[in-house]
């Protein structure tokens, strides 16, 4: 299977977990043990703090992936990386539906929230657009052309995580249960 054909059925993936976002914040419970801690913390309820904190573990979930990938690449063990990016997608998603149950406030400050929170991949896709527009040759009759690729499919990526962090986390649980029940 290609890496284009995987990003491909990634986004494909992602779409349809969009979709399908309040029958998966549903399946979530309010015992869990997350979203208690979350509720008893006063810091969580303003609107800055927890959009620092969600930019925060959107950044320690990427750079750990990050880390775990660099890792497996000294291992000759072919398609081992997807499996864990696969995890990584879900431990996001994960992330983000106990911030959306958690998270009481107005509309607009949930909204801010989000925006604080999903800046992280908005400025590495901001990153990624800086590089590949910059890109050169290494050496003398270099063709950059994977790298290119390899930006290109970075560029992708985080900017469907953005979006989908901002989707999760700035649109209000209570709402959809709301709407749901008329």
């Amino acid at each position: 299977m290609s890496l284009t054909l995987f990003l491909f059925m990634g986004l494909i993936g992602v779409f349809f977990v969009m979709f399908l976002k309040r029958p998966l914040i549903n399946l979530l419970g309010e015992d869990n043990f997350l979203i208690s801690r979350l509720n008893n913390a006063e810091w969580f309820q303003n609107h800055w703090l927890a959009g620092i904190f969600l930019f925060i573990t959107n950044a320690i979930l990427f750079f750990s992936t990050a880390l775990l990938l660099y890792v497996l690449s000294y291992f000759f063990i072919p398609y081992v990386h997807l499996p864990l990016m696969i995890l990584a997608v879900i431990g996001s998603l994960f992330l983000w539906i106990i911030i959306n149950r958690t998270w009481q406030g107005t509309r607009k400050n949930r909204l801010k929230m989000a925006a604080v929170g999903s800046s992280f991949y908005m400025i590495l896709s901001l990153m990624l657009i800086y590089m590949l527009v910059t890109l050169e040759p290494a050496y003398p009759g270099d063709d950059p052309f994977m790298r290119a690729i390899g930006l290109f499919m970075g560029i992708v990526v985080t900017t469907g995580a953005c979006i989908s962090c901002f989707i999760f986390t700035g649109f209000s649980y209570k709402r959809e249960v709301n709407e749901a029940r008329f």
